[in-house]
């Protein structure tokens, strides 16, 4: 599994390591939920930590299969909504450290997570639009303004961590080569805590946010679908992969 999940000093430490972009296929967004359910509800686990090897923290999905199975789209959607549900009701913290590109799932990681640590190389993209599908905003909608993630998602531009630091998504920026000492340092000082304390916090927090991010998503995903059938969806997968930019209308 080219994601794999260690347990020291009550941190859970669960690392993306699918080359080249840790961009997902259906199958592995359909396993990742019961790997952050495991981890969170481990009695001797205080604090999850998600990070990735490679180039980037995650490339989103595997556009090259969705071009191939446009017929998975349902799956993928499904995965895609556990993994993110999966975080957001993980028993206790779980924090994301992420490095250069954080793309379409990857937002979803991030904004379902309940604190995130960024390299300086770090920046945000929803290319949903260009890639013929819709869904993200509503995690994303967790970390930064609204009008800011109109502009993201309508662009398809990105924003640096410096940018999304200053907009209070971000708990700290820090340089590439520190950020795994750093994320964990951070998750060393949640680790310490009452894992009683925690779950109950965890908990208390989620309820009082005045909005539902999972059924917000569960909205966007419908839109989604309807997007797949159209071709314009299949023209912008063809682009993206036989040229690696977006097609033109």
């Amino acid at each position: 599994m080219p994601i794999h999940c260690t347990i020291k000093d009550r941190i859970a430490e669960i690392v993306f390591d699918v080359p080249p972009v840790n961009a997902f296929d259906s199958e592995t967004w359909m396993a990742i939920p019961a790997i952050v359910t495991a981890a969170a509800s481990n009695p001797e686990v205080n604090c999850v930590l998600i990070r990735a090897e490679g180039k980037g923290f995650c490339g989103g999905v595997d556009i090259k299969e969705m071009q191939a199975h446009p017929e998975r789209i349902t799956i993928l959607n499904r995965g895609n909504y556990l993994t993110f549900k999966a975080i957001r009701d993980a028993e206790v913290p779980v924090i994301t450290a992420v490095h250069k590109f954080v793309i379409g799932g990857g937002i979803g990681i991030c904004g379902a997570s309940d604190s995130i640590i960024a390299a300086d190389d770090a920046y945000f993209s929803l290319p949903e639009v260009d890639r013929g599908a819709m869904g993200g905003a509503s995690h994303l909608s967790r970390m930064l303004p609204l009008h800011k993630v109109r502009a993201a998602f309508f662009t398809g531009g990105t924003i640096p961590a410096e940018e999304a630091w200053r907009l209070g998504a971000i708990e700290k920026v820090v340089p590439r080569a520190d950020l795994e000492s750093e994320a964990r340092a951070f998750c060393a000082v949640i680790a310490s805590k009452s894992r009683k304390a925690l779950v109950i916090a965890k908990e208390a927090l989620n309820g009082l946010e005045e909005r539902d991010v999972d059924r917000g998503y569960r909205w966007e995903q419908g839109f989604t679908l309807e997007m797949y059938m159209h071709e314009d969806s299949q023209k912008s997968r063809d682009a993206f992969v036989d040229t690696g930019k977006a097609a033109s209308f």
